[in-house]
């Protein structure tokens, strides 16, 4: 593991803008019918379960990679969002499909993650979404250095020693999930139970 945090903080804290019954437009890389992720993520929601509460395990369906946020709804036309989904279709049928390696582990202070290689498509699809968006939009949300591509598996429910958590880790070497990345999803996501839940806007197809 390559970050030994000393505590952990609750995930679940009401970041600026958000709210029950809020919800947000946001790209993301999901694994529906991705057998092999969603066996790696049921081996750490094994692994994890004796820490019963401390943590929140993230099921098979909500099982995702943070691509790039556009902003809340309400707050952003409907006509734009519309407009940089045709924006991100054109772009990302350019880019091929491609392959990813999951894992292994790595510890954060507010969740299990897992990285994502090679990450060059991945920042690919990413940047393509973004000249999307700036051509709509005329800017973009969110930095474009700020951002290390993960699959969490489990969130951080509370503050509290990393140490239990640790120790669940250790010597685990569960070997790396192996996923095919074909499509782009955005998404209106919320996170009003404690968990990352969406529905699907639109899907934008790589080549």
């Amino acid at each position: 593991m390559k970050t030994q945090p000393e505590t952990m903080r609750n995930h679940w804290w009401w970041r600026p803008g958000w709210s029950v019954g809020r919800r947000f437009y946001t790209w993301h890389l999901t694994f529906e019918r991705q057998d092999d992720v969603h066996r790696l993520a049921a081996e750490y929601r094994s692994a994890l379960a004796p820490l019963g509460e401390i943590l929140t395990p993230i099921p098979d369906q909500w099982l995702h990679l943070t691509m790039q946020g556009i902003g809340f709804v309400g707050e952003t036309k409907e006509q734009d969002v519309h407009s940089i989904v045709d924006a991100a279709q054109t772009r990302l049928a350019a880019i091929s499909a491609f392959d990813v390696r999951i894992g292994p582990e790595v510890l954060d202070p507010e969740a299990v993650l897992l990285h994502v290689h090679p990450d060059g498509p991945v920042r690919a699809v990413r940047d393509a979404i973004r000249e999307a968006i700036g051509e709509v939009l005329g800017e973009v949300p969110e930095k474009a250095a700020d951002f290390t591509p993960h699959v969490s598996v489990a969130y951080s429910a509370g503050d509290g020693p990393a140490e239990p958590i640790r120790e669940a880790l250790t010597d685990l070497n569960l070997p790396p999930a192996h996923a095919r990345i074909s499509t782009a999803e955005l998404i209106v996501i919320h996170r009003d139970n404690k968990m990352y839940e969406w529905e699907t806007f639109a899907k934008a197809p790589l080549g």
